[in-house]
């Protein structure tokens, strides 16, 4: 017998892909049968706050890009625009990644995002959604950092860093926060969730993950957001690196 998807997981991605079976159907169907149920009705079932299903892939397509998904990625972009994601809100997806895995792997999916922006007609580039100068990154980025992390946090963070060690703290402050979080487009509590997501895809950030785990709840996220957003992640990231997260969550976040 060969398992098909069930009726509310193909009514999922009729919603997301207009239809359009999986590249797989035909050569793996019981593989799809398995992810599909998953990804696009259990896991979805089990989600318990608000997570709209717009936030939900654009969570989503930040995970895609640490792991380095970029044919994934395309596809799920054109679901997420076709599902109330702007193209600005996709694009600051990825501009927001550049601080977490680094130019080297996010340059393929500014390329990718501006291809699938490009064939539905969206004029490049986008309008700017910076707002601070060279001459403001740093003091606003210090200041951002401040509310998201905690002002006693980051100060401990600079007064604790070696001499020759500060400069990283400094540049986190200017670049991480002056440039990335201060943009427009999203707003903090996205990112904050935004960058849990990304650093659980990353693997091997389980400090930084224990970390934003606080930050997220120093926004106004709550634990059962965070579990939220693990749970609609697993699909794609798999058991290892979501329980990696998990185990931030409790150990942050008890319930």
């Amino acid at each position: 017998m060969t398992r098909r998807p069930g009726a509310a997981a193909r009514a999922e991605r009729a919603t997301l892909f207009r239809d359009e079976a999986s590249p797989f159907a035909e050569t793996d169907p019981e593989l799809v049968a398995f992810y599909d149920d998953l990804a696009l009705d259990e896991t979805l079932r089990k989600v318990t706050t608000d997570l709209s299903r717009a936030d939900r892939l654009t969570y989503q397509l930040g995970a895609l890009v640490a792991v380095g998904a970029v044919t994934e990625f395309r596809g799920l972009l054109r679901a997420a625009l076709d599902n109330a994601v702007t193209p600005v809100q996709a694009r600051e997806v990825v501009y927001q990644a550049v601080a977490y895995v680094g130019m080297a792997r996010a340059a393929d999916f500014v390329r990718a995002t501006d291809d699938v922006l490009t064939e539905r007609g969206v004029a490049l580039p986008l309008e700017g959604m910076s707002t601070t100068t060279p001459e403001t990154r740093a003091t606003d980025g210090l200041a951002v950092q401040q509310r998201i992390v905690g002002k006693s946090t980051v100060e401990s963070m600079y007064t604790n860093a070696p001499a020759d060690a500060l400069r990283f703290q400094e540049l986190l402050s200017a670049s991480c926060f002056g440039d990335y979080y201060t943009r427009g487009g999203l707003d903090v509590q996205q990112r904050e969730l935004l960058t849990f997501s990304i650093l659980t895809a990353l693997g091997g950030a389980d400090a930084q993950v224990a970390g934003h785990v606080q930050a997220n709840l120093n926004v106004g996220n709550s634990r059962a957001t965070l579990l939220d957003v693990l749970t609609v992640l697993l699909p794609l990231v798999g058991y290892p690196r979501t329980l990696n997260a998990l185990a931030a969550v409790n150990q942050v976040a008890p319930a």
